[in-house]
């Protein structure tokens, strides 16, 4: 759950990025989580887009209304209601 509002906000924040500047700033691998990335473009959260360069490929992700939507709509008032445990720990200090 966290891991997609982080992506969602990430994107959100910076407009568009490419592949390896999100997942650094989502602290993810790609090994372990393309799947969460094809997930949330399957379901038009996120969209994907390929620029060549010279003979490399750039992959960059960018949210999209739906994902902006669900993320304000579900993910915001999700995590209002439960929070994640750093966050509870730090208002109890």
């Amino acid at each position: 759950m966290y891991i997609r509002k982080d992506i969602i906000l990430k994107l959100t924040e910076h407009g568009e990025l490419n592949q390896t500047s999100l997942l650094s700033y989502c602290g993810l691998n790609l090994m372990k989580h393309k799947d969460i990335l094809e997930s949330l473009e399957r379901k038009g959260f996120i969209k994907r887009t390929e620029q060549a360069w010279g003979n490399k490929k750039i992959i960059k992700y960018a949210v999209t209304q739906k994902g902006r939507e669900f993320c304000k709509m579900i993910l915001e008032p999700y995590e209002d209601i439960f929070p994640r445990h750093e966050k509870h720990d730090q208002e109890q200090s």
